[in-house]
Order: structure tokens, then sequence, then C-alpha cells
């Protein structure tokens, strides 16, 4: 006994011979969908709603088929349709059979269908109590400090391997690193120390003008700047400016996969992008900070001369009487420190960056915050022993 059949076609309503569908309802509740004529997207193509009608209606569908035999051309335009067809099938439960697809739609169909919903929306989350956060933050921190250690051991046997010869990396870069450090940053360094010299001295002169004792703003200026201020303002600077443009160096290499190249081919990536970078930085810190000091004095010297009525060589003599070399070598010893926590967080995030655009973003933010707040760390650790041992 033939079995009876609904069939209602449609098509696009301006192209006879263009794309259409079809569909054939069996007796057993099979819905046949007939693909007909050529799909392109730059004609007018049969619209879903009338196969979803199909889904939707109460003719009890129990499963969906495909017919190609009558297809000629497609291109997305018809995956777009069948999508629909599919997900809506999916929502009701109804089995699909592709298999008379061609091969190229159904391996469309499968990377189309294959991307996984995002787990991270945050919607229907269940609510973490107090007890689990503390803990998940306690394991977060313990696999911090351990990637931290391991990562300071790394760059530890990194320099015993420079200082017995063994180190891979190239001269040129390491050349080309330091004047990205040195040189190049004079400018910026220039401004900024000239600017908290001038600070340094305007606030100072406004409360010493009231004692009289404004000649000694030469020496407020001086002790701060060439101690503690010129290394710290030198270290924020060297932070957000090569701390940041190593961790995206790194992070963008980590993304490309230039990391992983490098160790297949043998080449430690601690040797030949961590170690130049951590000692060129260290190696440049100190002059910056000899600079920034020279730089802060004479915005001192700017206001003291221009605004305090002193002479020229009064505020030198001030100013050489007020600093001590303990002044100077601990502010010296502030910005080999600073080079040394700037290059190794710089190069820790970097590396620890994931594999996309965003995370480039999230490693260079990083690093610059780790970095300035390991510089207040050490100012304040440094300054507390200065003071314990009365230097």
């Amino acid at each position: 006994m033939k079995a009876a059949k609904a069939k209602i076609e449609a098509r696009a309503t301006d192209a006879t011979a263009g794309p259409g569908l079809s569909f054939d309802i069996s007796k057993e509740h099979l819905l046949v969908v007939q693909c007909l004529g050529a799909w392109r997207i730059d004609q007018p193509w049969p619209s879903a709603e009338a196969l979803l009608q199909q889904l939707d209606s109460e003719n009890g569908i129990q499963a969906v088929a495909f017919d190609t035999k009558e297809l000629t051309e497609w291109d997305s335009s018809l995956l777009t349709v069948l999508l629909k067809c599919i997900q809506r099938c999916e929502e009701k439960r109804i089995p699909v059979d592709l298999s008379t697809l061609p091969e190229g739609i159904r391996r469309l169909l499968k990377l189309a269908t294959s991307v996984p919903e995002k787990k991270d929306t945050g919607r229907g989350s269940a609510h973490k109590t107090l007890l689990v956060t503390i803990g998940q933050s306690t394991l977060g921190f313990f696999r911090s400090a351990k990637e931290i250690l391991a990562f300071i051991g790394e760059a530890f046997l990194a320099f015993t391997r420079m200082f017995t010869g063994r180190a891979q990396f190239r001269a040129s870069d390491f050349k080309e690193i330091i004047q990205e450090c040195g040189v190049q940053a004079l400018p910026i360094v220039s401004l900024i120390s000239l600017l908290v010299g001038l600070i340094l001295a305007f606030v100072g002169a406004l409360q010493l003008m009231m004692f009289g004792a404004q000649a000694y703003v030469a020496n407020l200026v001086g002790i701060s700047m060439v101690r503690v201020m010129g290394a710290v303002m030198t270290g924020i600077i060297m932070a957000g400016r090569t701390g940041a443009a190593f961790a995206a160096q790194l992070g963008t290499m980590q993304v490309n996969e230039e990391l992983d190249a490098f160790t297949t081919l043998g080449i430690s990536p601690m040797d030949f992008l961590v170690l130049p970078r951590m000692l060129a930085l260290t190696l440049m810190m100190p002059l910056l900070c000899i600079y920034a000091d020279l730089m802060g004095v004479l915005g001192g010297l700017i206001v003291g001369v221009g605004m305090l009525d002193m002479n020229l060589m009064e505020y030198y003599n001030q100013t050489k009487g007020a600093i001590r070399l303990n002044d100077l070598f601990i502010g010296l010893f502030h910005g080999v420190v600073f080079g040394v926590l700037i290059s190794l967080a710089s190069c820790l995030r970097g590396i620890q960056c994931g594999r996309s655009a965003t995370a480039v973003g999230q490693a260079t933010t990083s690093a610059v915050v780790t970095s300035i707040v390991c510089i207040i760390v050490a100012t304040a650790i440094i300054t507390i022993v200065c003071n314990v041992l009365g230097i």
C-alpha cells in the first residue's frame, strides 16, 4: 500500500529556476526536505520559515531526512537554512539524517556545530560560600608562589650559565635591548625627574619660608632625590615603559608559539629571551638613577634660584654639603634592585601569557602592576633596613 504524502513547495519568488525547498511528509511521519536548484547568496533564496513551520506543525514529525538529487549549486545560503533546521530539530529532539547531503555540506555543518557553548558567561553559576572562596584563593596563591619561585630559580641558573660561558643569546639583541632601556628612555626620565625635583622644592619652600630657612630647600631636594625619589620615579617609569614592552613581546611570542619553537630547537627561552632583558635593565637602571638624580636637583635649582632668590653657588654648596656618599650608594642599590624586580616581573608575566590577544593585554597590565607593587615594597624594606643599620 502506497504511503500517503503531503507535498508542499517553497521557492524564491523572482527566480523560477532558482533555489527552492520541497517537503514530503510520509505516513510514517518522516519529513523529507528536497533541496532544489542553484543556491547562491547573490540571488534571492527561500526563507527557512516554511521549513520551521513544518517542524512546528501538528503533523507529528518523528524524523527528518534530506534529498539533494535536484540540487545543482550551493553555498553558505543553503547552510544557513540547514543550520536553522538542525537547531530546531535538536530543540524538539527530532533525529536528523544527514547521510544524503553532499560530503562538503556535511563537513561544514559539523564544523559549524562543533563550537562548544561558552561556560564562563556567569549565568546560572552557583553561589560560592566564603570557605570555598578562601580555599580557592589560597590554592591559587600557592600555585602562583610555586611558579614565581620556579621562574626565579631558572633565572638564577641562566645567570650561572652566562658566567660559565654556556648561555645562548646574541650580542646584537643584547645591545639593542640596552639601547631601548637606556638611551631611548632618557627623554621621559628627564621630564619626570625634573618635574619631581621642581615639585619637591616648591612644596618644601612653602613650609621652610615660614621659618626663614628656605636655603634648606637644596638639602631637601638633594637628599630625597639621590637617596630614594630618583630611583623610585625611574623604576615606575621603566615599569610602565620597558616592563610593559617586555611582557608584550614575550606574550606575543607565546601566542605565536615562538617559545615552543625555541624549545623544540633546543634553545632555552630563558637564556635567549629573558636573560638579555634582565641583564640589560639591571645594568641600565643605576645609570638612569644617577641621571634622574641630576635632573631632580636641577629642578630644585630652578625653584631655588628663580623663586627663593638663592645664589647659584649657594644652592650648589648646600646640595654638596647635604648629600653623602652613603646616600648615593643607597640610591644606586635601589636602582639595581628595581631593575631586577621589573625585569623578573615583566618576563614572568610575558611567559605566563595565554594564547589570545586578550591574554597579551592582561599580561602587560599584570606586569606593570606587579612591577610597581614590587618597587614600593622593596623601597619600604630597604628604607627600614637602612634606618635600623643607621645608614
